[in-house]
């Protein structure tokens, strides 16, 4: 049986950790400055749609976007595109959602801002493989 000490320990370790991964919380100190043209975000990753929610919550100005997560890990989100598709093992949901994020950063100018928000899965979540493979 674990004593009240550590048990208590164990608790405030536990929340601290939940605290310290909350996708709005981490990345309240981190907003770039906004720009004179567009913001597009574009991310990829199983908390990719929970950052995007967060993102637009906090940046409180027009933006565009597309963000791919795996498959039941979708978030709502107002104006960033949520995709979905597998992981880890890629499929041709991942082939698409990899187009939308090249077609969210296509026609950009000097005065635009790209905002990525990768994390864990990314890389199985938008292929991009070369022609013929």
């Amino acid at each position: 049986m674990i004593d009240l000490r550590k048990r208590e320990f164990l608790a405030n370790l536990f929340e601290a950790a939940v605290l310290r991964a909350d996708p709005k919380r981490a990345l309240m100190g981190a907003l770039p400055q906004k720009p004179k043209g567009r913001t597009v975000v574009v991310g990829a990753g199983k908390g990719a749609a929970q950052l995007a929610a967060a993102f637009e919550e906090l940046w409180g100005g027009p933006l565009t976007g597309t963000v791919v997560t795996r498959y039941g890990y979708a978030a709502p989100c107002e104006t960033i595109k949520v995709l979905e598709a597998s992981h880890p093992v890629p499929d041709n949901a991942g082939l698409a959602a990899s187009d939308a994020l090249f077609d969210a950063v296509s026609g950009l100018t000097a005065d635009d801002l790209v905002v990525a928000l990768i994390c864990g899965g990314g890389s199985a979540l938008m292929p991009a493989p070369p022609e013929g493979l």
